[in-house]
């Protein structure tokens, strides 16, 4: 049974920083990409971050290029988000995601891509 369970959310003021972690079990972890999407209260989930299988290649939405990095260790099945200078628009619940891929150096930007995903984990930025 796959799982990928998330770790790391809560509340921050703005202009702080948060690290998000995404634990996976139940598949071979060097075989899928991986990712992160956040869905804000009202609003369709959206695409945040992805890195590729061999970790070499990552990808980012515009709205947190410069302030987010992902990145990923093949040898602890986990990917991690660190959010840095915190906006209030960045308020959502985050989900880490999975893409079974036989590119080693794709990254997934579209929802669709998604195999699976996490329960999530809320992130809060107070003004």
């Amino acid at each position: 049974q796959v799982q990928l369970v998330e770790s790391g959310g809560g509340l921050v003021q703005a202009g702080g920083s948060l690290r998000l972690s995404c634990a996976a079990s139940g598949l071979p972890f060097s075989m899928y990409a991986m990712g992160w999407s956040r869905q804000a209260p009202g609003k369709e989930r959206e695409f945040v971050a992805s890195i590729s299988r061999s970790g070499v290649v990552t990808g980012y939405a515009d709205s947190v290029k410069g302030r987010f990095t992902i990145s990923r260790d093949n040898a602890k099945d986990t990917v991690t988000l660190q959010m840095n200078s915190l906006k209030s628009d960045d308020t959502a619940v985050y989900y880490c995601a999975a893409d079974w891929n036989s590119r080693s150096y794709y990254t997934p930007s579209e929802e669709s891509e998604w195999d699976y995903w996490g329960q999530g984990t809320q992130v809060t930025v107070s003004s």
